[in-house]
């Protein structure tokens, strides 16, 4: 309340809301009328992302990591939802700093739970089909056993930092009574993605653009699902409000599978690019035995028979909106 008595408008609070995912979630809801609070460091986010929008009154930015932040619990308190999405993106920054990776993914999901744990605000906590590690099986179930490399290979480590957000969650549901819900992104792509941190589709696109040679890593032939940013934000909002998804795991992803090798001939025919293909092996590209997954399609009938989501956007309408062809 405030001192005149009115009870004082909730919030929806949005870490890692100036990032890809973030901004385009931070869009939706200020559209919708609801007051947004982004906490971001802009370490991979960027202020441009943000809309400048005439609701750009309802939109209060705080530049900071998440688990350094002095006034977080009070932030929460006043939250009506949180969706936390701070986190390491990109394989490329994930080879290159595992340990900004690890503790990233670890200190910002536990203080965010302990915030929301006072209150049992409820939140929305993504974690990456990257948990889902070798397994070569032609779709992922919620409920499927993982298989994760090993230490030794640094590239592993944001999957188990991953998975170790989502025991952590599960035991805040558990043990706290918090109202978590937690998602398992699979590629998801769109407008504001940059190929900064080794993201494949936008870095395709530079290059087919351009003329330059579209870089290629392995032989080509693992597989992705790519799912518009637009239709993983509907399904994040559907999640938020839907009473009976806390405490459980979802996929979150198209089930239109493509080859890599076959993704960037898409690419230029659909940009017109003269650009040529090269492969290029993965210890060139990222570190010694460096190790990729060589299908990653999604199973979502659990996402289907709780909100009634189906992704709308096909792979060719992304490729065009991100290239920005009509």
């Amino acid at each position: 309340m405030t001192t005149s008595g009115v009870a004082e408008e909730q919030h929806t609070l949005i870490t890692g809301g100036a990032g890809f995912i973030g901004s385009h979630l931070t869009e939706r809801l200020l559209n919708e009328g609801e007051k947004v609070v982004v906490i971001d460091d802009l370490s991979t986010g960027s202020f441009e992302n943000l809309p400048s929008t005439s609701n750009s009154s309802k939109l209060k930015f705080i530049e900071s990591d998440v688990n350094s932040y002095d006034k977080l619990d009070e932030i929460v308190a006043k939250s009506r939802y949180v969706y936390h999405l701070a986190a390491a993106v990109g394989v490329d920054l994930v080879v290159r700093s595992p340990i900004r990776t690890i503790e990233n993914n670890l200190k910002s999901t536990e203080a965010i739970l302990e915030a929301a744990a006072f209150n049992k605000t409820p939140l929305l906590l993504p974690s990456s089909s990257e948990v889902y590690g070798k397994s070569s099986q032609e779709a992922f179930d919620e409920d499927d056993d993982l298989l994760i490399g090993p230490p030794s290979l640094g590239r592993w480590s944001y999957a188990c930092s991953k998975l170790m957000d989502e025991f952590l969650a599960l035991a805040f549901y558990n043990e706290r009574q918090l109202p978590v819900t937690i998602v398992r992104l699979f590629n998801t792509v769109g407008t504001r993605q940059t190929g900064r941190y080794g993201m494949v589709l936008p870095r395709f696109i530079e290059a087919a653009k351009t003329n330059e040679p579209i870089r290629v890593f392995g032989d080509g032939h693992q597989s992705r699902c790519f799912c518009s940013v637009n239709d993983t934000i509907e399904a994040l909002t559907r999640l938020a409000d839907c009473p009976t998804a806390p405490g459980n795991i979802f996929n979150i992803g198209s089930t239109e599978e493509v080859s890599i090798l076959e993704l960037a001939n898409r690419i230029i025919d659909i940009t017109g690019s003269e650009s040529e293909i090269k492969l290029i092996p993965y210890e060139k590209a990222y570190e010694p035995g460096f190790e990729d997954m060589q299908r990653r399609k999604p199973k979502i009938s659990k996402l289907q028979d709780f909100t009634n989501f189906r992704p709308k956007t096909s792979l060719e309408d992304i490729i065009r909106s991100v290239a920005e062809i009509e």
